[in-house]
C-alpha cells in the first residue's frame, strides 16, 4: 500500500513477547532481551483482528508510549501519536443467521479501554471509507478524472452510491458537499440495495438516534434521520446499474 516501514502486531509480538500475556502457550520458554528501537509513528487500522486481546494490548501499548511499546506508560503523553481507521462497519452479513462483529466494533473496544485507561478519549487523525466525507470526495474526483480520460464533456451533476445495509450512515444524500473544489457534483442519490444486514422489518421502521433503536455509525459521526433515508431501493447491485442507466437515460 506504499507504507515504507510498516510494523505489524505480529512483529511487535515477536519483538515483545511479554506484551501479549494472554495466551500461556505464546509465552517464551527462554526470555531474551530484545531492543527494538523504531519508533511507531502512527497507528493505522485496516480491519478487525484474528486475536482481539493481542491486538488491543498491543496498540494500547503504542499510544500510552508515546511509540515505545517497551517502555513504561506515560499518561501525560496527549494527545497520543495519530490513529487513522477505515472500515468502520460494526457488523457485517456472514454465514451464520445474526450479524457477526465488524471492524467499527472491534474500534468500539479500542475506544473505551483507551478511555478507561486515561479518561481521555481515542482521537482520530483521520477516518476513511463509508461514510466519511474524505472517502466520498475522493470517489468524486476517481469519477472526474475517468471523465477527462474519456473524454466527457458533459459535467457530473449526479452521483449515486449504492449501500449493502439499511439505515447504514454511508447512504448520505448530499454527502459529498462542502468540498474545497466549487465544481462538485450538485447532489448524492443513496440507492440502497437488499443485501447484506439489510433487514425490510426494521428498515420499514423511522429510524431513531442514541435516545431510540440503536445508532450503529461511529462515534465521530452525528446522527441526522433525513441522511439515512435511501432516494432509491433495489434488490442487487446489478438492479442498481440499471437503475442508474434509467434514471440517467443512458445506453451502455
Amino acid at each position: 500500500l506504499g507504507f515504507c516501514q510498516p510494523i505489524t502486531i505480529e512483529m511487535l509480538r515477536e519483538k515483545h513477547p511479554l506484551l501479549d500475556a494472554v495466551d500461556h502457550d505464546r509465552t517464551p520458554n527462554l526470555l531474551v532481551s530484545v531492543y527494538f528501537c523504531l519508533k511507531a509513528l502512527s497507528v493505522v487500522l485496516f480491519g478487525e483482528p484474528v486475536r482481539w486481546e493481542t491486538s488491543l494490548q498491543l496498540i494500547i501499548d503504542v499510544l500510552l508510549t508515546n511509540g515505545y511499546p517497551g517502555n513504561p506508560y506515560e499518561h501525560e503523553n496527549y494527545p497520543h501519536i495519530p490513529v487513522l481507521a477505515c472500515n468502520m462497519d460494526l457488523m457485517w452479513a456472514a454465514e451464520a443467521q445474526s450479524p457477526r462483529f465488524g471492524h467499527g466494533t472491534f474500534m468500539v473496544c479500542l475506544e473505551n479501554i483507551y478511555k478507561k485507561i486515561t479518561g481521555r478519549d481515542l482521537k482520530y487523525e483521520a477516518l476513511m471509507g463509508k461514510p466519511s466525507r474524505l472517502t466520498y470526495q475522493y470517489a468524486e474526483q476517481l469519477i472526474r478524472a475517468q471523465a477527462l480520460h474519456r473524454h466527457w464533456r458533459q459535467p457530473i451533476h449526479t452521483l449515486y452510491a449504492p449501500a449493502g445495509a439499511a439505515r447504514c450512515p454511508s447512504v448520505l444524500p448530499g454527502a459529498v458537499g462542502h468540498r474545497a473544489q466549487p465544481a462538485g457534483a450538485a447532489r448524492c442519490r443513496a440507492v440502497l440495495v437488499c443485501t447484506g444486514l439489510y433487514d425490510p422489518h426494521t428498515a420499514a421502521q423511522p429510524p431513531h438516534g442514541p435516545a431510540g433503536r440503536a445508532f450503529h455509525g461511529h462515534r465521530d459521526f452525528g446522527f441526522d434521520p433525513a441522511l439515512v433515508q435511501p432516494d432509491h431501493i433495489v434488490p442487487d447491485v446489478d438492479a442498481a446499474v440499471d437503475l442508474v442507466f434509467q434514471l440517467e437515460n443512458f445506453a451502455p
